[in-house]
């Protein structure tokens, strides 16, 4: 059962038109904690610290703002879709830093969120992840959008099941499929 403020956040955005800005910047000071807590996600482990989870959240705010299509079905699925803006600004902000540094150090992430094991020694290029997050979405679109939601966005099983409209236990099952895709093709060597 949903707790009652977010069936309320859920409802206001539900009655938010595409693409009115104004309307959506009466939300957001309702889940801007939560934003922030995704954004801390999409960062932890980073190296590279001149990227702060509030400039990442702002910077996501203005892109989802200028979106022009999209009806917000519910709280779960604005976070599922402000993890993926998320996902593609610090993805836009690794390769300019890269180019700015000409062939200086990738930006690299520790895996969480079950990917890997807590391991300091484990980073990851950014840049790599996301384009094994793009060869999944080739072999299997959900499975990338589960990896999203769960892995940028920190939604639970359950909220990932509302956002993609599936049962828990179909999410628990791609999820681990996913996890292990993702593994094979990240690992070193």
């Amino acid at each position: 059962m949903q707790d009652p403020e977010a069936e309320d956040i859920s409802r206001l955005l539900a009655s938010v038109p595409p693409g009115d800005a104004a309307a959506l910047g009466k939300v957001l000071p309702l889940i801007y904690s939560e934003l922030h807590v995704v954004a801390e996600r999409a960062l932890r482990g980073r190296r590279d610290q001149t990227l702060q989870a509030t400039a990442l959240l702002h910077e996501a705010y203005l892109r989802l703002a200028n979106q022009r299509e999209i009806q917000w079905k519910n709280r779960a699925h604005f976070i599922g879709v402000a993890a993926t803006v998320m996902r593609r600004v610090l993805i836009d902000y690794v390769r300019a830093t890269n180019a700015q540094k000409r062939g200086g150090e990738v930006g690299r992430v520790q895996l969480h969120s079950g990917l890997a094991e807590a391991d300091p020694d484990n980073a990851l290029d950014l840049e790599a992840l996301d384009a094994a997050l793009s060869r999944l979405a080739e072999l299997d679109s959900r499975q990338a959008r589960i990896v999203e939601l769960r892995y940028f966005g920190g939604l639970s099983v359950e909220d990932a099941a509302e956002v993609l409209d599936l049962s828990t236990a179909t999410v628990k099952r791609e999820w681990a499929s996913a996890k292990a895709w993702l593994r094979r093709e990240v690992a070193p060597g």
